[in-house]
């Protein structure tokens, strides 16, 4: 393996400058879930995080498809044939741990949805910070077409994202909803021609880039953490954030980079 480029069973790891990129590789399934890509994406994301020159994560699919969902073929016949309902729930389990990892990321993750996103897939973009789709995109929750209901947390987040009714039409009637309408309902940030997808995804990672990667980090569980607690308590943590952030050394840095009109050297401490 080369240092640039990782390959693994279902997936492709790439790094090119500060970005690291994430490529759901499975076409012949439409990117869609296995038990092994689970697995290839814990150690995927354990490689980023030891690079300290990176900035950002992106996550893309090859082909037609961002990501169908959870292959619920290949969960099958993960297991013994005794135990499906155990081996069921222990991918279900490690399947929702990985996504709330991404979610929880220590730097800005950008969702580059380049075809459906639906079901699980919609609930991988549900964890990005940020999103861009080519204009043929269209995300779905599609559990109700097969009798199922969201397991990685989309009746969670996906009301979160775009507002409860809406995320109850897409839940109760499993149709696909354009890019478009998705920029509308802000889940998703840009809408790009399917040809710049990559161009797009590489400008917005180098704008955050040169940034603080302390700070970013900070800033992006200041918002999650106060989604979920009364104003009252999340601006006394955002408080105590900035009074640790104050010792920091790219506080100082960018301080003193602001007074000798100079570009700041960041250093993520």
């Amino acid at each position: 393996m080369s240092a640039d480029r990782s390959t693994f069973d279902t997936i492709a790891l790439e790094f090119e400058g500060p970005l690291a990129w994430i490529t759901l590789n499975r076409p012949e399934a439409m990117n869609s879930v296995s038990p092994q890509m689970v697995a290839d994406l814990s150690a995927a994301l354990d490689d980023v995080e030891t690079r300290r020159h990176l900035r950002c994560l992106a996550i893309r699919g090859v082909g037609k498809a961002f990501c169908a969902g959870a292959d619920l073929k290949a969960v099958k016949a993960f297991g013994d044939a005794e135990d499906q309902a155990g081996a069921v729930r222990a991918f279900l389990g490690r399947a929702t741990a990985l996504l709330r990892r991404i979610e929880q990321f220590p730097m800005p993750v950008i969702g580059a949805v380049n075809g459906l996103a639906l079901a699980g897939g919609l609930e991988i973009v549900l964890v990005c910070d940020v999103v861009l789709a080519a204009e043929e995109a269209k995300f779905g929750d599609a559990h109700a077409r097969h009798g199922l209901i969201p397991g990685w947390g989309g009746s969670v987040r996906l009301p979160r994202k775009i507002g409860p009714n809406r995320a109850k039409w897409m839940m109760f009637t499993a149709e696909m909803v354009s890019a478009t309408t998705m920029a509308e309902w802000g889940l998703v940030h840009q809408v790009v021609p399917a040809a710049e997808l990559d161009d797009a995804v590489q400008a917005l990672a180098a704008r955050m880039a040169d940034k603080s990667p302390l700070g970013l980090r900070r800033m992006k569980q200041l918002v999650d953490d106060g989604l979920e607690q009364p104003q009252d308590v999340a601006l006394r943590n955002e408080r105590v954030m900035v009074e640790a952030h104050n010792l920091s050394h790219d506080r100082r840095e960018g301080l003193e980079a602001f007074a000798q009109k100079r570009s700041p050297r960041f250093n993520g401490t």
